[in-house]
């Protein structure tokens, strides 16, 4: 592993939820295992007014909720430090006190800046950082992290990425996207370059279909008033799914390295099929979610949630059909599908190969793909391949089984977490995993007509669901797997 070099984090919202829940956690779990640099601090930073003793106290009481490895929190706290920020203030404490840190502990000009706050606080937090010291350095380094949602079309999109241009170059901003940090998102890349057996079939000649779904079991978690003016397809679609939709669909690079894997990430979204209003009606569903029962507990329905409008037309539930217009892809039909109060939670990527042409056997799956890989993200991130196999006994009838594969079972090494894992690339200046401002502009040029066809039809075409079952009703729509409860394999008994 490349040695990480010493430095300064700066977390801009540190008191916020995100902070306790995500990044001290897992900046705890890589103090851990010994993968952060020798000499390596945290300032936190928000309105709110803690000191470093205050602050290392209440993060210690929010490690205990979160970490395992308990009796270690009191090692860590001491790379710890608060310093009260107001962005609109007249005054550069926060310059002030980062140069005085660095001087005491001997850290060099290198500092990471991460953005843990709403993107309405980007442009005068950045703001600051252009007028103050902390952007001065004659040898040093600055890299700033990037919290989604990354606009919500794409003028805003576009306004943000001015906001953060006008103080960090391109090769500096690291936008984050945690579904890439996970274990089989990466493995998608080796699975398909590494072996010719899937690399080969893997294109409109051998493949029928494929689905790439996100579902929760979840509500909004008390979000109504920022996830009315959000939904699905933005929260989801829009970067979780679609960089998903990226590795899955991607060329071979040249090389495995950042460039080449962000060059092919933009490609494939460049090369999704635009929608008109009338593709959009037809091949976008959208649904909201209402009173039912998920694990036998009754749970309102989305419009009855805290902070959402009686008459509300967000989408708690998206289906898409679309398609990508290059050779290897060519009138393939994919599929994206992400929802709330679900009753499974799972992430996944199905891959649908081509059934036999000709059928011989009893039994033989009767539909149009009966062969699927299916890339497990969560929970229990592995893979499964399913084809059919001869029944034992007389004759050859033919049954539908399941081959696994479960990432647990590989080794009894630590598989560390989707934001340890990008906040260690993020130290290290690797970017393979953050998404790159074309990239991120080419998804809103696919998603901003359909949001503006829904803006038009407002709640006419809208689906609902009872919270706890598998979402609307798509069957006479679509022949799709990814609604469907998982099912376990049935063991032969003798």
């Amino acid at each position: 592993m490349k040695k990480i070099e010493n430095q300064i984090l700066i977390i801009f919202g540190a008191s916020g939820d995100l902070t306790k829940r995500m990044l001290l956690p897992s900046l705890f779990e890589l103090f851990v295992r010994g993968l952060l640099p020798e000499r390596f601090l945290i300032l936190g930073t928000a309105r709110s007014s803690f000191t470093d003793k205050s602050f290392r106290a209440h993060i210690k009481e929010k490690l205990r909720e979160f970490v395992k490895e308990k009796e270690k929190i009191d090692d860590f706290l001491p790379l710890l430090f608060y310093q009260v920020f107001d962005p609109e203030g007249n005054t550069d404490e926060l310059s002030e006190r980062v140069m005085q840190l660095r001087q005491q502990y001997d850290i060099p000009d290198h500092t990471i800046y991460y953005l843990a706050t709403p993107p309405s606080s980007y442009d005068s937090i950045t703001r600051y950082l252009r007028e103050s010291r902390l952007m001065r350095s004659k040898n040093g380094w600055r890299r700033i992290v990037v919290e989604k949602p990354f606009g919500i079309s794409l003028p805003s999109a576009r306004e943000l990425n001015r906001c953060v241009n006008s103080v960090f170059s391109e090769n500096e901003i690291y936008r984050i996207d945690h579904f890439l940090g996970k274990e089989t998102v990466q493995n998608i890349l080796v699975l398909r370059f590494a072996n010719e057996t899937f690399e080969a079939l893997w294109n409109r000649n051998y493949i029928d279909h494929v689905e790439i779904s996100a579902l929760e079991t979840i509500g909004i978690e008390g979000r109504g008033k920022s996830y009315e003016g959000v939904g699905a397809l933005r929260d989801m679609i829009q970067n979780h799914l679609m960089q998903l939709l990226a590795f899955v669909a991607m060329e071979p690079p040249a090389t495995i390295d950042a460039e080449a894997i962000r060059d092919e990430t933009e490609k494939v979204i460049r090369a999704l099929r635009p929608m008109t209003d009338n593709e959009v009606a037809e091949n976008v569903v959208r649904a909201q979610y209402t009173a039912g029962t998920v694990r036998g507990e009754a749970v309102a329905g989305y419009r009855e949630e805290k902070n959402v409008a009686v008459d509300s037309g967000t989408e708690t539930f998206v289906g898409i059909k679309f398609f990508i217009d290059n050779r290897r892809w060519s009138d393939v039909p994919f599929y994206f599908f992400t929802g709330k109060r679900l009753k499974e939670k799972k992430s996944e990527v199905i891959i649908h190969f081509k059934s036999a042409p000709h059928k011989l056997f009893k039994g033989e799956c009767p539909g149009n793909s009966c062969n699927q890989l299916v890339l497990r993200i969560n929970p229990d991130e592995g893979i499964r391949m399913k084809f059919g196999l001869k029944i034992p006994g007389a004759g050859f009838e033919v049954e539908q089984v399941a081959m696994d594969f479960s990432y647990a079972s590989l080794c009894k090494e630590y598989i560390p977490g989707a934001y340890e894992r990008l906040l260690l690339d993020a130290m290290s200046g690797d970017s393979m995993l953050y998404t790159r401002n074309d990239a991120l502009e080419a998804s809103w040029r696919f998603i901003d007509p359909i949001v503006n066809y829904w803006e038009k039809h407002r709640n006419e075409d809208m689906l609902y669901y009872a919270a706890g079952e598998n979402g609307p009703d798509l069957g006479e729509k679509w022949n799709v797997s990814s609604l469907e409860p998982t099912v376990n394999q049935k063991k032969c008994t003798r």
